[in-house]
């Protein structure tokens, strides 16, 4: 059995059949939540501009990266995890690479709602992969919210065999008491 996130099977339900909006509050109000969830939430719908032209959006989320100044048709999975968690203050890793959260803060045995996803892409031995935020899972599936995700900053369903790492942030309260 997979297991659902620390924050326990009744709160999990009740953001799972949550509107968008509704889950921005709920989010803000559960003190064991990641404080940078309602962050990401209110990104929801964030896409690239035409080709030609630059989303500002976007650009912002490079900002504190390796690739600050860098346009929106850069990958920027990593960028945006990034910058939700500057918005509350705490430091992500600085970079664009999305397995950069490989090493950063500390390691989880199981998942936890907001809690950092590494994920590979194409070879787990590979260099590439996406980072989101974690929201849920299924028995073959974990549910991510984040950025460049179908092109957007939205949720999106990967293959569980696909995660490399659960991570939270050694700033923020320790998960494994919550």
């Amino acid at each position: 059995m997979v297991p659902l996130c620390r924050i326990g099977l009744m709160a999990y339900r009740l953001l799972e059949s949550m509107e968008l909006q509704d889950r921005v509050v709920a989010a803000a109000e559960m003190p064991e939540a990641a404080p940078w969830l309602p962050v990401a939430y209110a990104e929801a719908g964030v896409v690239p501009a035409p080709v030609g032209a630059c989303n500002p959006r976007i650009r912002a989320y490079h900002t504190g990266t390796n690739v600050a100044g860098y346009d929106d048709k850069v990958s920027w999975c990593s960028s945006f995890a990034n910058w939700c968690l500057g918005q509350v203050g705490l430091a992500g890793t600085g970079s664009a690479l999305a397995r950069s959260w490989l090493e950063w803060g500390q390691s989880l045995q199981a998942p936890r709602v907001g809690c950092i996803v590494v994920l590979y892409r194409d070879d787990p031995a590979s260099w590439k992969g996406h980072v989101g935020f974690f929201v849920r899972a299924g028995a073959e599936q974990v549910f991510l919210w984040g950025g460049n995700q179908l092109g957007t900053v939205c949720e999106n369903a990967y293959p569980l065999a696909s995660v490399l790492a659960y991570r939270w942030p050694l700033d923020a309260a320790n998960p494994e008491s919550a």
